[in-house]
């Protein structure tokens, strides 16, 4: 009788690993960055954020792919248009780090082995994790103060939310849906990994702080804690505006109600009472009406962030950037 081959399963296919460097004005750093990045990957490409200087040629020399805006547009812009190009290029896994030589290409195995492993969607490399070097005091603070806040408003707890160097699988890259076009897109993105239900873990990473910032730190600091607000607001405005209107109508109308006792019982008006009412029962309205107006609001920008998305323009490698006026 003759024998039938034993069945053998099929090797395990190679995940495809790209890393995405978004920048501007980073030809002193970029060029060591993509051929260090090169070691770990298997391709690389350079979202240049309409550099001035020689980006985009020193990326290429190095070996990157390089995907160009017609200007400056943000770095939440050049984030959307990394996720995209990752999609569009099927990565089952997109690292996105900078290109200013801070984050260290050799932390890139660590990052992506939860995603491996099928144990997370997103991976955040984090700066306060791990025995690695720390941010500059003040810059702690602050990023301390910014991921407090992001991890209230999102509801999702992270370490470091301000962290550029992340990993993303192709399920994440089919569900994000961003919006910013500034520094905050950090923060957006913690907001939509919750509202996606996707799984999220942390690594610990070493930065190198090299050269001058780019940014004043308040400025920076202030500028993105606004808008994480703007998003707890727009994503919980029945909750954040609702409820304390409520608290306060109740406030006021509790104060009335004694204004009209000590009235009937004396015949005097008790003034401070009396505009106390006055002041509780006003804000407690302008309150509630905020909360139903950034509700309607929320329900009109329903699947806007897509249309979005469709501005975050680039140019394939080879194409030169149209003047745009």
């Amino acid at each position: 009788m003759k024998e039938e081959p034993l069945a053998t399963e099929p090797a395990p296919q190679k995940s495809k690993v790209i890393a995405a460097i978004p920048c501007f004005n980073e030809e002193q750093y970029i060029g060591s960055v993509v051929v260090m990045t090169r070691r770990f990957v298997d391709s690389v490409i350079v979202i240049d954020d309409g550099s001035t200087d020689a980006t985009a040629e020193v990326a290429r020399e190095a070996g990157a792919e390089v995907y160009q805006h017609g200007e400056n547009r943000g770095y939440g812009v050049a984030i959307r248009s990394a996720l995209i190009k990752g999609n569009e290029l099927k990565a089952d896994i997109l690292v996105i780090l900078d290109g200013d030589g801070q984050h260290d290409p050799k932390d890139i195995p660590n990052l992506i082995n939860p995603i491996l492993a099928g144990e997370a969607d997103v991976v955040v490399g984090s700066r306060f994790l791990g025995m690695g070097a720390k941010p500059p005091f003040y810059r702690r603070l602050g990023q301390h103060v910014l991921t407090a806040a992001t991890n209230l408003g999102s509801r999702q707890r992270i370490s470091d939310s301000q962290s550029g160097f992340r990993a993303y699988s192709s399920k994440a890259l089919k569900s994000l849906s961003l919006a910013e076009s500034g520094m905050s897109v950090s923060s957006e993105i913690q907001f939509a990994i919750n509202k996606s239900g996707l799984r999220v873990a942390e690594v610990p990473i070493d930065v190198s702080y090299i050269g001058k910032l780019k940014r004043n730190p308040v400025g920076h600091g202030v500028s993105v804690l606004s808008r994480i607000l703007v998003m707890a607001s727009l994503r919980y405005p029945l909750i954040l505006f609702g409820l304390p209107g409520l608290a306060l109508l109740g406030g006021g109308l509790f104060l009335g109600i004694r204004v009209l006792t000590v009235y009937g019982d004396t015949q005097e008006l008790a003034i401070g009472n009396a505009f106390g009412t006055i002041l509780l029962c006003l804000a407690g309205l302008l309150s509630l009406f905020a909360a139903l107006m950034l509700q309607s609001l929320k329900e009109l920008l329903r699947g806007g962030a897509a249309q979005l998305a469709k501005e975050a323009k680039i140019y394939e490698p080879g194409s030169e950037p149209s003047k745009e006026k």
